[in-house]
C-alpha cells in the first residue's frame, strides 16, 4: 500500500510504534495539547467520548509509547506528548492526518500490521514437514 499518506515508511512507524487503535487514540489525545502533562485518569476521562480503555490498558499503552519515544513520563507518571526526533514528531503527525481524513483505512492498516506479526510469530513456531 504505497501512497502519499500511507507511504512504506509511515506503515513501519504504525507497526513498530502504534500496535492497537486504543494506542493511537492516546497518542493522538497527547498530541493536541503538547505543553500539557497528563495524568492516567485525565486521559482515561478525556478519551471517555470515543473510546472505553481500562486503567490497565492505558497504562500499558503510555508506558509503549514512552519506550517507542512519543511521550515521556514525569516523576509523577503524568504523561506528555514528546517526539525524541523530528522523524517520529513527523510520523505522529501523519497518523493525525491519516486519523483525521481516513479514518477506516489507519484502523484497517492498524489490525492488518498487527495480524501480520501475529502470523510471522506463530509460523515461527509451526512444525514443517520434510
Amino acid at each position: 500500500m504505497e501512497d502519499a499518506d500511507f507511504s512504506n515508511e509511515f506503515c513501519r512507524f504504525i507497526q513498530q510504534a502504534i500496535p492497537s487503535v486504543e494506542a493511537a487514540e492516546i497518542l493522538l489525545f497527547l498530541q493536541k495539547s503538547p505543553d500539557r502533562a497528563w495524568s492516567l485518569k485525565d486521559i482515561i476521562e478525556g478519551l471517555r467520548a470515543s473510546i472505553t480503555i481500562s486503567e490497565a490498558d492505558g497504562a500499558k499503552w503510555v508506558e509503549l509509547l514512552q519506550s517507542r519515544g512519543l511521550v515521556t513520563l514525569g516523576q509523577d507518571r503524568r504523561a506528555l506528548y514528546r517526539p525524541a526526533s523530528p522523524d517520529l514528531e513527523e510520523s505522529a503527525r501523519g497518523l493525525a492526518r491519516a486519523y483525521a481524513q481516513r479514518p477506516v483505512t489507519l484502523i484497517r492498516m492498524i489490525y492488518a500490521l498487527r495480524d501480520t506479526k501475529i502470523q510471522s510469530f506463530a509460523d515461527a513456531f509451526r512444525i514443517r514437514k520434510n
